[in-house]
């Protein structure tokens, strides 16, 4: 089910970003990291409309909206590759149509579940605070023909 976020979730968000992080981005300090975790309830959940994905009284995964940025979307490790992040991104699009994000070169689970999804690239760029490639990735929602 999802759900919109509560403040009860953010200690299973923070877990779930966290083992998702580790996992999706083993090029990442764990400075950055550590400093991530701090941002989310600091900064980006304050100005993020975000929801949760729950199974069984349990959140498994979330996706925080900006916009028409998709500024996170994490599924916990345990839950991945079941359809929790399809379901998210379903969500996403049905309120905003036409989404955007970011995703790292060197993230090639994310950047699968991307063009699987049908999200096309619109440049490749360099991400300062990691110094890393990123892709700008555009989904156009599921009515519309063009890319």
């Amino acid at each position: 089910m999802i759900r919109a976020y509560h403040e009860q979730d953010l200690n299973d968000l923070l877990d779930i970003w966290w083992e998702a992080s580790v996992i999706a981005h083993p090029f990442l300090t764990e400075e950055f990291l550590t400093q991530e975790r701090e941002n989310i309830p600091n900064i980006y959940l304050p100005i993020a409309e975000t929801w949760v994905y729950e199974k069984q009284g349990k959140v498994v995964g979330f996706i925080a909206l900006l916009g028409n940025e998709v500024g996170a979307i994490f599924v916990h490790p345990d839950h991945q590759k079941v359809g929790i992040g399809r379901s998210l991104m379903d969500k996403a699009v049905a309120l905003r149509g036409m989404v955007e994000l970011e995703v790292f070169v060197d993230n090639p689970n994310g950047r699968a579940f991307y063009e699987h999804y049908g999200f096309v690239m619109l440049e490749q760029k360099h991400h300062e605070a990691t110094q890393q490639q990123v892709l700008r990735l555009r989904f156009n929602g599921r009515d519309t023909n063009s890319n």
